[in-house]
């Protein structure tokens, strides 16, 4: 029996070990089959154009780096996912550098975080993002052949969020710089960098739109993608499919701190501006035309005599500037700068801000409906000055307004900052025109229908004048700062 027994498992375990061997030659065959049918496919999606990223990630990551900062945080040092006393946390753009968190509770100690960057010269010239090595004691550069590198900060530029690095080394991996006004919307763009320190991650997309603009990018018209990036991410390259870097990954918009399908770079014309003049003097010097402008809404459009919005509103013209010099003027409509359509306020800053301090530029300006070129030398903007957009409402005495109005005293005068002209509206009827257009008690109305305001009686006989049912432009001074916006009289 027991030898029977034996024999029957032997018989047994043979049968398995033949069932092992059939299985895996079936097995075997059909990854033959599956890999012969994803090689067919990749030739197809050879053939039919889509992007090979495998032999782009190859042949351009080596020049991509990690880049680790260290540097000492106040005690009080935010984290990377700020409280909001169990509220959702609300949507806003970040800058997606990776921290690591401070204890509150604890005295100022060294901080360690972490981004990208990538190769911009064989001698060891290193881009990344000026918030990745903000306040760093110490940077180190890390490459995906885990060779190590101390870098300097050459320079920083935080109104492009651009610094450059330098390394000591020779004959480095590097990439090859595209042209970003090349882009369109719906191309294949690929991303690599350090999302959360997991080195040589590639992440791709498309471009998702052109010339965005952010709360704190006045001077960058970003590049707005779908490719996965999170915190880790910041200051690496932004690739075309044909390896040229366009784009420098920088802010990311979010409710959790992490990638929600939105996310900017910094088009690579930018970069290789703000570089030059970083290698060449550590700082950059940008245009200015000393005018503080805001977007052209619907009603404003119609109130300026124009067949749709476009251009940037001149609220307010700063004394002794390049634009006051040129001639122009609080209500003029930039249309063009240097023979660049201005389509929005947003599209104005980075345009002056390219140009060559002290050169010649031309402006095409709409004033009281007739188009006027005017020429403007740029001067060098300082750090205390700013093409700042304003704000735009949408639709803004007495009865017919929905206000009241008074005149100033020269108390008000001094602390609002007007030397000259203008009323003091007192009162705002939460039902009338003015409060529709966003008017405020406290404001000062300085020009109604394109007509400084001189006086109450003066205002009561341009509003007595004016049309119904018409949008009217209606300059008023808020806290110091002009504001443009329009109303519609009954």
């Amino acid at each position: 029996m027991k030898a029977v027994a034996h024999s029957n498992q032997f018989h047994n375990v043979a049968s398995a070990s033949g069932g092992a061997i059939l299985a895996h030659r079936a097995t075997r065959a059909l990854m033959i089959v599956t890999v012969g049918f994803f090689a067919i496919a990749a030739s197809v999606a050879r053939a039919t154009g889509l992007p090979d990223f495998e032999s782009l990630v190859a042949e351009h990551g080596k020049a991509v780096v990690k880049i680790s900062v260290s540097g000492t945080q106040p005690a009080n040092a935010p984290s990377q996912q700020p409280d909001f006393n169990g509220q959702e946390m609300p949507e806003f753009f970040r800058r997606y550098f990776e921290n690591m968190p401070q204890n509150p509770q604890q005295p100022p100690r060294q901080g360690v975080g972490f981004g990208s960057g990538f190769v911009l010269s064989d001698d060891g010239y290193i881009v990344t993002n000026a918030h990745v090595v903000d306040n760093a004691s110490e940077i180190t550069v890390s490459f995906p052949n885990r060779r190590e590198y101390t870098a300097e900060l050459i320079g920083a530029d935080e109104r492009t969020d651009i610094a450059l690095l330098k390394i000591d080394a020779k004959d480095l991996p590097t990439v090859s710089l595209g042209d970003s006004s090349d882009l369109n919307v719906g191309q294949w763009v690929l991303a690599i960098g350090s999302p959360f320190g997991f080195e040589y991650t590639a992440t791709q997309g498309i471009v998702s739109a052109l010339s965005r603009s952010l709360p704190d990018g006045n001077y960058v018209p970003f590049i707005q993608t779908d490719v996965a990036v999170n915190p880790g991410n910041s200051g690496g390259p932004l690739f075309d499919i044909d390896g040229n870097v366009v784009g420098v990954n920088s802010q990311i918009y979010s409710r959790s701190g992490g990638y929600q399908g939105l996310s900017f770079a910094i088009p690579v014309n930018v970069v290789k501006n703000v570089t030059a003049q970083l290698q060449k003097k550590g700082f950059v010097s940008r245009g200015w035309l000393g005018v503080v402008i805001q977007n052209v809404d619907q009603s404003l459009a119609e109130s300026f005599g124009m067949d749709r919005p476009r251009g940037a509103l001149v609220s307010q013209v700063t004394p002794n500037s390049p634009a006051s010099e040129a001639g122009v003027m609080t209500g003029d409509i930039i249309l063009s700068f240097n023979d660049q359509d201005v389509a929005r306020s947003s599209n104005l800053p980075p345009m002056v801000g390219s140009t060559i301090v002290g050169e010649p530029a031309k402006m095409t300006v709409l004033r009281a409906g007739d188009e006027i070129s005017l020429d403007v030398v740029i001067a060098e903007l300082a750090e205390d000055r700013a093409v700042v957009p304003g704000r735009s409402k949408g639709p803004s005495s007495d009865e017919r307004l929905g206000m009241s109005i008074a005149p100033l005293t020269d108390e008000q005068r001094a602390s609002s900052g007007v030397d000259e002209g203008g009323v003091l509206i007192t009162g705002v009827d939460p039902n009338g025109v003015a409060a529709l257009a966003g008017i405020r008690s406290g404001d000062v109305l300085m020009s109604f229908n394109q007509t400084a305001v001189e006086s109450a009686a003066q205002l009561r006989g341009l509003v007595a004048d004016a049309p119904a049912g018409k949008p009217i432009a209606v300059l008023v001074n808020r806290d110091n700062s002009p504001l443009f916006t329009a109303l519609t009289l009954k």
